[in-house]
């Protein structure tokens, strides 16, 4: 049984996109590894507001981890290989992936990433759009 749409009121037109985003927003958020936070970073002089996403990722290398855009998706992928030559008496701590995959809006920009102290943190950044004020002129018409 498919459930029906919110969007699929005949006033709503062209929303079809915002539908398929909160689609991906409800398969991506099962799993709960890696912990991450997000914070709003405050405006500096001649900075605009930044969102900073923070991963949780002890035990990876800077060489394990992947940060991708897939077009308006922040993709962050982790990959430990288990070595084989290591022989545990106690293992606690699995060698795992993982996938997290963040939905971005139109404009956000990714500013970079840095990896420190087990932590990966993800600065993005949404440019303030100018203000347009465009005069219309009025015409009339008289029959």
């Amino acid at each position: 049984m498919t459930r029906p749409s919110p969007f699929g009121h005949p006033f709503l037109l062209g929303f079809d996109e915002i539908e398929q985003a909160l689609d991906r927003v409800a398969k991506a958020g099962s799993d709960g590894y890696p912990p991450y936070n997000i914070e709003r970073v405050p405006r500096g002089e001649r900075e605009p507001e930044r969102l900073r996403i923070t991963l949780a990722v002890a035990g990876f290398t800077q060489d394990q981890l992947d940060v991708s855009l897939e077009e308006n998706q922040l993709v962050v992928r982790g990959r430990q290989i288990d070595d084989k030559s290591r022989q545990f008496l106690h293992r606690g701590i699995a060698a795992r992936q993982f996938q997290r995959a963040f939905l971005l809006a139109d404009g956000m920009e990714v500013l970079g990433a840095d990896l420190s102290n087990g932590l990966l943190s993800i600065d993005l950044v949404r440019p303030e759009p100018e203000r347009v004020v465009r005069k219309i002129a009025i015409s009339s018409r008289e029959d």
